[in-house]
């Protein structure tokens, strides 16, 4: 692809799902990235590429329905089961004993989860910006909303109220939540925006709902927190200063995982990976080795 990556597809349930891998064909260590939305796309996770440099096998797959990889027409297949299953496929498509790894947002979700269940297959596991009970980031998200100017909220209540989300006036308010609490550069990364763009609207609105702060969808009431203390692998929870799944979010995880280690970046909100870039990439290369001293 010009990058160096690589590109495939491993067929799950009859579907194909596409994978992207960057570095070594025979790597000594290899870290799977899950993405979020749900329904968004690997592009926006590429800064994490960079950690091939350092010989680490780093490999990125679309979930069922997104970018792409298939998209079936029945969206009851669109479920936090089911993402649990392409992930396990994807994984062990990889033929190694045990990776790394790391889920972002939704895709954070997806990852802790799967640990619970996993971890003699990990190495560790890396959260950015991810969450185990939805309904509490919800009402995190909330506290975030009323902290933003009157006529911001004012906007938001009013359209909401009528279902009106793609109203243009919603759209402008949402956007300085979205520029607050989702990313802080500006203008955005290429790659976000592609993510953005090409978010499956189908996943997305199925499982979501709206937009980021107003979870209705499928996930809704998904909360596994008393599950995390099964996690007995490495782990690091990230999140930013001004995350949309705030440090709070985080701080809850952290508590209920056995030794785990928790970083906040003072100057990022969800996509630290870009907005502080190279302190990212120096936090995860010394997590990652760490780790692999650890189990020596």
């Amino acid at each position: 692809m010009g990058d160096g990556s690589r590109s495939r597809f491993v067929r799950v349930e009859g579907f194909r799902i596409y994978v992207r891998t960057f570095g070594p064909v025979h790597p000594e260590r290899t870290l799977l990235c899950v993405h979020g939305g749900p329904g968004g796309t690997h592009d926006y996770l590429l800064p994490l590429a960079d950690l091939a440099h350092d010989g680490t096998q780093v490999v990125f797959y679309d979930a069922l329905g997104c970018g792409r990889s298939d998209l079936p027409e029945d969206t009851r297949r669109f479920t936090f089961e089911h993402d649990h299953r392409v992930l396990d496929a994807v994984r062990r498509s990889l033929g190694a004993s045990k990776i790394h790894l790391m889920g972002s947002s939704y895709g954070g979700m997806l990852a802790l989860s799967y640990a619970t269940g996993h971890s003699e297959e990990l190495s560790s596991l890396i959260s950015t910006g991810g969450l185990c009970d939805v309904p509490y980031t919800t009402r995190e998200m909330r506290r975030l909303i009323g902290e933003l100017p009157p006529r911001t909220r004012s906007t938001l209540r009013k359209y909401a109220a009528r279902g009106e989300y793609q109203h243009p006036e919603y759209e402008a308010a949402m956007m300085v939540f979205y520029r607050r609490h989702v990313c802080r550069l500006w203008p955005w990364p290429e790659e976000l925006w592609s993510t953005v763009l090409r978010t499956s609207r189908p996943v997305y609105g199925t499982m979501n709902g709206p937009n980021e702060f107003t979870i209705i969808g499928n996930i809704r009431d998904i909360d596994f927190t008393a599950k995390l203390r099964r996690i007995s692998v490495p782990s690091l929870i990230v999140h930013g200063r001004y995350d949309e799944v705030t440090p709070n979010v985080g701080l809850r995880i952290h508590d209920q995982i056995p030794g785990s280690q928790f970083h906040v970046f003072e100057r990022s909100s969800h996509v630290s990976f870009w907005e502080e870039r190279r302190e990212y990439r120096r936090l995860v290369t010394r997590f990652l080795t760490a780790a692999e001293s650890a189990a020596r």
